[in-house]
């Protein structure tokens, strides 16, 4: 058994044998606030995964806690409404913090290392129906991907971008006093268009400055993201 956990804690902090090694990213989701007092553990974890090239680290900051006395300087309305569609998408009423969103399949509340753990290394395991790529050229992306008669359907292509590291004192609410190093902090998730699988993909997209840029390809629905690829 001891050996079996420390598999996993390797997984999940990076130290990965090589024979384990995975092409394709996991796309890892974490919903969390500033003004959440169960959430700097997650946002933590965070932090270690942004460190992973196996795994894309994203953190979305909801709006929902704004009014506990400390207002979320990363927040906004958009994060929220991608959260409750996966609640509903899940069949689930209710939304938390922290929770962690694995290829937009499996979902994850509150602080479990070992849980997250475990579901990344079985998402990395699994066989991808389908590869995307992405080339920057300028402030220009080209996205392609080939016909792909597994994945055939509806399905959603989006653009993220996100800040790298930023720091925040906060002074209010129940994490008042705490200085926190956030980590992947979305700035921007946007619906590029929608492709069915039937014909190669070929869409360009415009992605100003120098953050990085991450491509989704997600069932639509808000179901499982079937490829993603990342430009730094």
């Amino acid at each position: 058994m001891r050996n079996i956990l420390a598999a996993v804690w390797m997984g999940l902090f990076g130290l990965v044998p090589a024979a384990f090694a995975q092409e394709h990213p996991v796309v890892v989701e974490l919903y969390t606030s500033q003004g959440c007092s169960s959430c700097p553990p997650a946002d933590a974890l965070l932090a270690e995964l942004a460190l992973r090239e196996d795994v894309i680290a994203l953190a979305l900051h909801v709006d929902y806690w704004d009014y506990i006395g400390w207002k979320d300087s990363f927040a906004s309305p958009e994060n929220t409404r991608r959260q409750r569609a996966y609640a509903r998408a899940a069949g689930q009423r209710m939304v938390y913090t922290p929770q962690m969103i694995v290829d937009g399949e499996d979902h994850v509340v509150g602080y479990k290392p070992m849980q997250l753990a475990k579901l990344i290394q079985d998402h990395a395991a699994a066989p991808m129906p389908l590869e995307i790529s992405a080339v920057r050229n300028g402030d220009s992306i080209l996205i392609t991907a080939d016909a792909a008669r597994e994945a055939q359907g509806d399905m959603v292509v989006q653009l993220v971008r996100y800040t790298p590291s930023s720091t925040v004192n906060i002074r209010g609410g129940e994490n008042a006093g705490k200085t926190i190093d956030y980590k992947n902090i979305v700035t921007e998730w946007r619906v590029l268009g929608g492709w069915n699988g039937v014909r190669p993909l070929e869409m360009r997209a415009e992605a100003v400055g120098d953050s990085p840029v991450v491509i989704v390809l997600q069932k639509a629905g808000h179901g499982p993201i079937l490829a993603a690829a990342r430009l730094r």
